[in-house]
């Protein structure tokens, strides 16, 4: 198995992004860290062989944890997974020997194509075979290799990270649906945040909602994932 430390100081964030590891196949999540020095520790710790880091860390920059894994002589595998585009985030992760650089929102395939891609390298290291150009090309994103992701768009004040979250607490309550309050007791949203995560889903024809009525008070609305529409796991 393949263990991955995930950075990134936004809960929900990497609560999603743990998920689409551990949904992969050869992938176990190691642990995640929310600040520059609980990663530089938890690569010590745990060891892992590929660390999933973010940019902006309240403590310090990505980059500069990128720099003192680097400096201590640590060779662990990095993918850069950050909102920043700057050109000198870039060359600086460049430079640190990042293996991938994939700009925030991105959709669960664009992280789970890199992975398989990343497996099949890792296994070949082991065995010490030589590597084609068409492998090599896969995972360093060249021409011919993977294209460059190109960001989800999703409307103002929806953050696609916290919409997958919500789409797969919908998905794993099954057919009888979840209301406001259990998305937000099961994603940590406030109740009035995981009801406009669970109207957009319905807005984007994957769930469907519905009236329950009760002995007494006002209908409960319950939404779930809409019939015939394969769940993303």
């Amino acid at each position: 198995m393949i263990r991955v430390l995930i950075v990134d100081d936004d809960f929900m964030v990497a609560r999603v992004h743990a998920g689409f590891v551990a949904a992969a196949d050869g992938y176990e999540v190691a642990g995640t860290a929310a600040t520059g020095a609980a990663a530089l520790a938890e690569v010590e710790r745990l060891r892992p062989d590929l660390v999933l880091l973010d940019v902006y860390l309240p403590d310090m920059t990505g980059l500069e944890v990128l720099q003192r894994l680097r400096a201590s002589g640590s060779a662990v595998d990095v993918v850069v997974i950050s909102a920043a585009r700057d050109v000198e985030s870039i060359r600086s992760a460049l430079h640190g020997g990042v293996l991938h650089y994939l700009v925030k929102p991105f959709d669960r395939s664009t992280l789970q194509r890199w992975l398989a891609d990343y497996r099949t390298l890792s296994a070949e290291f082991r065995r010490g075979t030589e590597l084609a150009q068409d492998d090599l090309d896969r995972v360093f994103g060249r021409p011919g290799g993977t294209a460059a992701p190109r960001p989800v768009s999703t409307p103002k004040g929806i953050s696609p990270e916290t919409l997958e979250l919500v789409r797969r607490a919908l998905a794993e309550a099954g057919p009888q649906g979840l209301s406001a309050t259990e998305a937000s007791e099961r994603t940590g949203l406030a109740r009035v945040s995981a009801r406009r995560y669970l109207e957009q889903l319905v807005a984007q024809q994957e769930a469907d909602v519905r009236q329950r009525y009760g002995t007494a008070g006002r209908p409960e609305r319950r939404f779930s994932v809409r019939s015939g529409r394969p769940v993303s796991r």
